[in-house]
């Protein structure tokens, strides 16, 4: 059987040059060196175009959503998705205050166009039912109440879940799908909360 062999005694680079003269280190590195910053280029735009158009992580501010989400707690907001499916009750969103578009506020979606809200003693009626909340523990309720309203076309009724704590659609009323941008959707700090968002 034949096979190439190779001489031990010659060095490395100069096996593969015809003029048997070593091959420079600085030719040797280079393609290397093409290569990883080809691949840190694509791995950088591919960050980008998934924190620009899907995912952007953010920082949650105040205690108005806890339990579900704490004070300083860091999430994934999903801005993608509402293009392919429609807001639904119970999702959190992320919006601009509709008092202040400069600020970001996170709620619950509790009513959606059409649906008649109406709150006595903190207890919630949605089209004239009582809402099962388990959302919202006991130390967290209130005993504020509002008066029945339809939400208007185009809009939702948003309620934090710490209800005690919570600006929402009770004070600045229903938020126009315009001024809604994203859904939490992970949480992935602290690590001991990491996980979907509920």
């Amino acid at each position: 059987m034949k096979g190439t062999m190779l001489d031990p005694s010659r060095p490395p680079e100069s096996r593969l040059r015809k003029d048997k003269s070593p091959i420079p280190i600085a030719h040797r590195t280079l393609p290397v060196l093409s290569v990883w910053l080809r691949d840190l280029v694509i791995s950088l735009a591919i960050s980008a175009f998934i924190i620009i158009f899907l995912y952007q992580p953010v920082k949650v501010e105040g205690t108005s959503m806890m339990p579900s989400l704490d004070d300083q707690e860091r999430i994934f907001v999903n801005k993608y998705v509402y293009r392919l499916e429609p807001i639904q009750r119970g999702d959190i969103v992320v919006f601009r205050y509709p008092r202040d578009p400069s600020k970001s506020f996170i709620k619950r979606v509790i009513g959606l166009a059409g649906d008649r809200i109406r709150i006595d003693s903190g207890e919630v009626f949605l089209n004239g039912e009582a809402l099962e909340e388990d959302y919202v523990p006991g130390a967290y309720a209130d005993q504020r109440s509002y008066p029945e309203t339809v939400v208007p076309p185009n809009s939702y009724f948003v309620l934090g879940d710490h209800r005690t704590m919570s600006n929402d659609s009770r004070d600045f009323g229903p938020v126009n799908v315009g001024y809604i941008y994203g859904k939490a959707v992970f949480g992935y700090w602290p690590m001991d909360k990491m996980g979907r968002v509920r």
